[in-house]
């Protein structure tokens, strides 16, 4: 399904105690939306750490770094204390953006088949606009990447 060019003005989902994220809340701004499998996985947690790292020079670039995955807040809050991150995290547990970005996926481990997040990243425009996609991301060095791939873009 083509994601390139969709709007996502429009998309919401519940929040921290209940309240409504808005995607119409970032508009002016560029926004990194990435899909992690699980909070506190080893891949999960270094692909968290690089974008934290990374966070002063994509606020330089006016772009908010969110996390999504199907974790309840309560795990995000764990996620979030035990490594010093400095991220949103959303938690997407009735999969409304899992299945709008069309990341929840069959995957198999060891021949056996389940459904699960794979790992992705939409850069979104301050219009709500997607512009670009990075799916089956391998973490390493991705933050970095995405980072310099938003720099060539002169998206500031």
């Amino acid at each position: 399904m083509p994601i390139i060019g969709k709007n996502v003005q429009n998309l919401k989902i519940t929040h921290k105690n209940n309240k409504i994220f808005m995607f119409s809340d970032l508009f002016g701004k560029y926004v990194v939306l990435y899909f992690y499998p699980r909070d506190d996985t080893p891949g999960c947690t270094k692909e968290a750490k690089d974008f934290t790292e990374l966070k002063p020079e994509f606020d330089k670039l006016n772009t908010i770094i969110i996390g999504v995955s199907t974790d309840t807040l309560e795990a995000h809050n764990k996620f979030i204390f035990k490594h010093n991150l400095n991220l949103e995290l959303l938690s997407d547990t009735n999969k409304t953006l899992c299945e709008f970005f069309d990341v929840w996926v069959e995957k198999n481990m060891y021949g056996k088949k389940y459904m699960g997040i794979e790992r992705s990243t939409f850069l979104i425009n301050p219009t709500g606009e997607i512009l670009h996609e990075w799916r089956k991301v391998k973490v390493a060095g991705h933050a970095k990447i995405l980072l310099e791939s938003i720099k060539k873009q002169n998206l500031s």
